[in-house]
């Protein structure tokens, strides 16, 4: 770290952290940038962190946060573990630190540090690099395995600019009550508290989030700037809604959801320092960075007026479908998705949510009738295209169920045509998507939902075979309010009613229906929520609406089928546990109840 005139790590006696006398300004004007990183693309994140410093400095702002591991993308699990990774981001910050002239920055990297990794907020001012502090809470429950690759930093941080102590904070550290924040503010009261976060999406966590931030800003009586990231990493989504609280619970700024966005306040700070008394000595546990101030700082424009909105349940969560699509498929290159199309309700909602990802002319509905496919199934998924304005392919399998069963006719003498016969044709559809897939460089989407996923009510190497579940943690349920929620959205059916009013089919046999095998999809998506995401055992799942021995059957499918959730493409995290990341069991299990 090199030497900057006037920015220095306070060592130094109590009587040098004196602020000048002369009233202090009542206002720091702060920004947020609420980025989109992309997982090791150092070039790209550090272009994204330039044009925000460079906004930022624009706007006249003291200070700008990033969010958590800005550098390298959130998380980059295992790439933490190669040293070359470690020192690209290293390198990254450098470049990025000349860039800060005129402002303080806080952005997210990766600190190696006597032979341990630390997630770290680098402190840079005026060009400078003046240090960094590491985050202390780190998160090992759910999507979070920290503690696998971070060590815990053991110094609380905190700037001390113009006459006001500010805290510094990463994501975990601001959920723990009696957190580095408490510790600071024990050594001296805060003036303010500066968050820099990477907090994944599930449905009404954004609103969680707020509360816990405005309970923070009103027990340490002191602004919160909160800035988290947004956008889609693999299963994970990232929503954005940052915030600026002030003690009293009002919200000064609030961040868009699932976009990018810069974001401005002027956050009034008390009109004396906090404390009434110079700023305390650094003690052994924290560490506090004196940032020198402009003497006479000039006048500031004021900044525009902002107004935001606050999304419905349904409209953030189709948001963050879209999001996770979007994202998934750009950053991994794949500019076409294709579909197949059955007529029902979860193949037309996963085709309008890729259709507002990657605009309807990148997607591919592909039919693939069977003689057990209805004239309306086939129709409903015509309509549906021609609606959405897709491309669709039209690909009948009886010829190729025809020469499965030419080939089996042998090994499956003497037994009845069942479930076996019926999955083949998921089978040769999936191959058929497979085909195109490997032929044409498009991405599978395919259209399973979570309440199936969990029964084991799909086909392994059939309707699951593809890149990216899209609906794989979306009860049955919620497939449903989300397709009402497109259509009143636009005020007009863009999902026909006649898919969302008939009865869910596989069509795999004569007169087949979803309720043949499993209970009305209200009563089973209750069961499943306290089962699979509550983590209830089978005495605490009565009273929800179906018989005992209804109830012990869904259990026994859902711990039955961790073999087939195994081998499943990835899908977006929409409720707090999904499968995969959040749920993990064992496939050889024989626990009951």
């Amino acid at each position: 770290m090199r030497h900057c005139p006037g920015f220095s790590l306070l060592k130094a006696k109590r009587k040098q952290n004196t602020p000048k006398p002369g009233k202090p300004p009542l206002t720091l004007r702060v920004a947020i940038a609420q980025i989109n990183t992309t997982v090791g693309d150092f070039k790209a994140n550090a272009a994204k962190v330039r044009s925000s410093l460079k906004d930022a400095r624009r706007m006249e702002a003291d200070i700008v946060l990033f969010p958590e591991l800005t550098l390298t993308g959130y998380p980059p699990e295992d790439l933490l573990l190669k040293s070359a990774f470690i020192e690209k981001n290293l390198d990254t910050l450098d470049q990025l630190t000349p860039h800060t002239q005129g402002l303080i920055a806080l952005i997210g990297f990766a600190e190696p540090a006597d032979g341990a990794l630390y997630n770290a907020a680098a402190v840079l001012a005026d060009g400078c690099n003046l240090g960094s502090y590491r985050k202390m809470r780190l998160p090992n429950y759910g999507v979070f395995d920290e503690k696998r690759y971070f060590r815990e930093g053991d110094s609380p941080a905190r700037l001390f600019y113009r006459g006001r102590h500010i805290g510094l904070s990463v994501c975990e550290d601001i959920w723990d009550s009696e957190g580095p924040s408490r510790s600071l503010h024990r050594e001296g009261p805060l003036d303010l508290l500066l968050n820099i976060s990477s907090s994944p999406y599930h449905k009404g966590k954004w609103k969680d989030r707020e509360l816990m931030i405005r309970t923070r800003a009103s027990e340490l009586g002191a602004p919160v700037v909160y800035a988290n990231l947004v956008g889609g990493q693999d299963e994970l989504v990232f929503d954005g809604h940052s915030l600026v609280v002030l003690p009293d619970g009002t919200v000064l700024a609030r961040g868009g959801g699932f976009v990018e966005d810069m974001i401005y306040a002027d956050v009034p700070l008390p009109k004396k320092p906090a404390g009434k008394k110079p700023a305390p000595k650094a003690g052994p546990r924290v560490k506090t960075f004196r940032i020198a101030a402009p003497k006479t700082p000039k006048a500031k424009k004021p900044l525009p007026a902002r107004a935001f909105s606050l999304p419905g349940e349904m409209e953030e969560v189709y948001q963050a479908l879209v999001l996770g699509t979007r994202d998934y498929m750009q950053k991994n290159g794949f500019e076409k998705g294709v579909i197949g199309l059955s007529g029902g309700v979860d193949s037309a909602l996963t085709a309008k949510i890729g259709c507002d990802a990657i605009g309807p002319e990148n997607i591919v509905g592909v039919l693939m009738p069977s003689p057990y496919s209805s004239l309306g199934s086939i129709e409903d998924s015509l309509e549906l295209a021609n609606r959405l304005g897709i491309r669709t392919l039209t690909l009948p399998i009886e010829e190729a169920m025809h020469a499965y069963d030419h080939i089996l006719a042998g090994a499956f003498e003497g037994t009845a045509p069942g479930v076996a016969e019926e999955n083949l044709q998921a089978r040769i559809r999936g191959n058929l998507l497979m085909a195109l897939s490997n032929k044409m460089g498009w991405l599978v989407l395919t259209t399973g939902n979570k309440s199936e996923y969990s029964v084991g009510y799909c086909t392994l190497y059939g309707d699951m075979a593809g890149g990216f579940a899209v609906l794989k943690d979306v009860p049955k349920t919620w497939v449903y309010d989300l397709c009402r929620f497109v259509n009143e959205r636009a005020g007009k059916e863009v999902i026909p009613e006649n898919v969302l009013t008939k009865e869910p089919s596989a069509e795999l046999r004569p007169d087949q229906k979803d309720s043949d095998s499993l209970p009305p999809y209200p009563l089973l998506d209750r069961v499943l929520s306290r089962y699979v995401e509550a983590d209830h055992g089978l005495g605490q799942l009565s009273g929800l609406g179906l018989p005992a021995a209804e109830v012990r059957h869904i259990v026994q499918r859902v711990d039955a089928n961790e073999y087939k959730r195994r081998q499943s493409p990835p899908g977006i995290k929409i409720t707090p546990k999904s499968f995969g990341r959040d749920r993990r069991l064992p496939i050889t299990n024989h626990f009951k109840g």
